[in-house]
């Protein structure tokens, strides 16, 4: 028998002999990184104006119009900690996402109207289908998003918007909106996840996922004269975006 035959048989029964690596059980505690992006499924309500001020009393709605939320690519970190080798509890976050708001239908020719930024925070109860075993772990969860935006503006284009509709409408001098104020509401909803996890070691794997969450915001934009509060556009944005993240994953 020769020697490397010999080594083949020891090298081999070795292996069999090894207990296999648990790749999840419970107790275990993953990381992962990588990048996240956010792709909006948007969609807003017609605009409405209300007048204040000198414009009290004035109501326009801005048919034809709407608003839309364009895409970003962030800094994305997971955990999840393994109530079972079946059950998890996961929560995503990631790095603050920036994104431009821009017109729709009557508004598409002026382009960027606003921005904001957005954190995510999502917690989920995940299920882990395969045997602790496996080495690779698809997963599904359910759980709640929340998002906060902050750092709202709008942009000079905007403003001129404003000011062109009250000069049209209501016959106020150009240049009477000279400022314009954009606000977000924060926004609760439901969340829905997908993921697998490959284990290159027994601790070092790959991780693909996607996310779809419920995100609602109501905006508000004021228009004012000097100091002078001159009116309020309103509208409902329905973000619910789809969120992908590709990274790497440590289990602790």
């Amino acid at each position: 028998m020769s020697r490397s035959f010999k080594v083949g048989i020891l090298a081999a029964a070795v292996m069999a002999a090894a207990p296999m690596a648990q790749a999840y059980e419970a107790g275990d505690f993953l990381i992962r990184a990588g990048a996240v992006h956010v792709a909006p499924d948007d969609s807003s309500s017609t605009p409405v104006f209300t007048g204040a001020g000198p414009l009290e009393g004035k109501t326009l709605v801005l048919e034809g119009t709407g608003v839309g939320v364009d895409s970003n690519t962030q800094l994305g970190i997971t955990a999840t900690y393994m109530l079972t080798n079946n059950i998890g509890i996961g929560v995503l976050g990631a790095t603050p996402f920036q994104h431009d708001i821009e017109g729709e239908g009557g508004l598409s020719s002026f382009g960027k109207l606003g921005e904001t930024k957005h954190l995510p925070p999502t917690i989920t109860l995940q299920y882990f289908p395969m045997a602790a075993s496996s080495k690779v772990q698809p997963y599904a969860g359910i759980g709640i998003n929340y998002t906060t935006f902050f750092e709202e503006k709008t942009t000079s284009t905007l403003t001129t918007v404003i000011d062109t509709v009250a000069n049209q409408n209501y016959g106020t001098a150009p240049g009477t909106v000279d400022g314009s104020k954009l606000e977000l509401d924060d926004s609760v909803g439901i969340a829905l996840e997908l993921g697998v996890d490959y284990m290159l070691t027994e601790n070092i794997g790959l991780n693909a996922a996607l996310w779809w969450a419920d995100i609602d915001t109501d905006a508000t934009i004021t228009a004012y004269s000097g100091d002078t509060n001159v009116g309020k556009i309103t509208t409902d944005v329905e973000i619910d975006p789809m969120v992908y993240m590709v990274g790497v994953s440590y289990k602790f």
